[in-house]
């Protein structure tokens, strides 16, 4: 029974022993968590010049583009294009049919040679005073209105040959030889796209800001990796009710014709240059409506400083309040931070030794009682086998 008793006494001591090592080197451990600065990167906030954008979706229209259609009821006689041709300024597009024309012309052109020999013989007569001079009157006034009749017919027949109004590219031809087309009836499009222009709305606040000369780019899906440069070209006179925003049209040079009319542009417009404060994105915490950065105190802890960001971009962020220029402010490692947490430069770090302070020996030190229980836990086995 006294070996008994004297085992047991053994077991609860090896027992203690082992629960107190654990306890102080979680304690130690916990101790040197809570001093161990933050590893951050830091950068020193400073005016940089800065060039705010809009950004809009605008649609292509042509410099010019008209659907040509017929002036008369006629049948078509011949097609002197193919879809997509490129045409000059004049080009014979389509020509109707015009022998009733033709034949008109005809009487009408004998009728005013007739007007104008009886004039000529009327003239002669009238100089001799063997006619009166209201007669001659007559006949000038029948000859000029024989000579108008001729310029009609011309006119008419001159319809009925459809031409290109300006130089440009040709759409899908929509009629065939044969086809009768009547006024409004669409025989194909015709679009000059040597320079296009992008329609882009713009809000009412940035109106002022908006002026004929400044660069405008665009970006299309359709080609992608691709900008195309321009400038604007005008600023609409009216505003929309509705929606509060003005067009502006953007002017683009468009050689190799990429650019169609109808197709959407992603427009980024560029404003003045001006001088603002700027920090990377990933500097600023955002917490519902809510933005805040981590700056670095004179005594090197972290203090939380909230901030009014305006306009983002390429992976910068504008800071409008909140900030002096010449503060310290934590980049990367503001999910590690809480305010007044101590703070090292990343770079500073190999100068303690050439370790970080995440492998630092004290962090070792802190585990090292960890063993030396597991040891006294295992010498005390003995006692309780022999229990048995």
């Amino acid at each position: 029974m006294r070996i008994r008793s004297l085992s047991r006494a053994a077991c609860v001591l090896a027992l203690g022993l082992t629960l107190s090592a654990c306890g102080g080197d979680k304690k130690g451990a916990g101790k040197g968590g809570g001093d161990r600065p933050t590893t951050v990167t830091t950068t020193v906030l400073q005016p940089r010049a800065w060039s705010d954008t809009v950004q809009a979706l605008g649609t292509v229209k042509a410099h010019e583009s008209v659907t040509v259609t017929a002036k008369v009821s006629e049948t078509v006689e011949a097609v002197h294009f193919d879809s997509g041709d490129v045409v000059p300024k004049g080009a014979a597009l389509v020509t109707l049919s015009g022998r009733q024309q033709q034949a008109a012309l005809s009487e009408a052109q004998a009728n005013a040679n007739e007007a104008q020999r009886l004039f000529k013989r009327q003239e002669e007569l009238a100089a001799q005073q063997l006619i009166a001079r209201a007669s001659l009157d007559s006949q000038r006034a029948t000859r000029d209105a024989a000579n108008a009749r001729v310029a009609q017919i011309r006119a008419n027949l001159g319809d009925r040959v459809i031409r290109a109004p300006f130089s440009g590219v040709l759409g899908l031809r929509q009629v065939s030889p044969g086809a009768l087309v009547t006024p409004g009836t669409v025989i194909t499009t015709l679009d000059d796209t040597s320079r296009v222009f992008v329609d882009f709305p713009v809000p009412e606040a940035v109106l002022g800001q908006v002026a004929p000369g400044q660069r405008v780019s665009g970006t299309s899906v359709a080609w992608p990796g691709r900008t195309f440069d321009g400038t604007v070209a005008t600023v609409d006179s009216r505003l929309d009710e509705a929606t509060r925003a003005v067009i502006v049209r953007g002017d683009f040079p468009n050689t190799d014709r990429a650019l169609r009319p109808g197709m959407l542009l992603q427009v980024t417009l560029s404003r003045p240059e001006r001088q603002a404060l700027l920090l990377p994105e990933i500097a600023v915490v955002q917490v519902g409506n809510a933005s805040y950065v981590f700056r670095v105190g004179a005594d090197g802890t972290a203090q939380r400083a909230d901030v009014k960001v305006g306009v983002r971009r390429d992976g910068l962020a504008e800071i409008l309040d909140g900030l002096m220029p010449g503060d310290r402010v934590v980049v990367d490692g503001t999910g590690k931070l809480r305010p007044g947490a101590k703070i090292v430069e990343a770079e500073a770090a190999p100068g303690e030794g050439g370790v970080t302070p995440k492998t630092q020996p004290a962090a070792e030190g802190a585990k090292a009682p960890a063993p030396r229980a597991d040891a006294g836990a295992k010498s005390s086995s003995p006692p309780a086998g022999s229990k048995g």
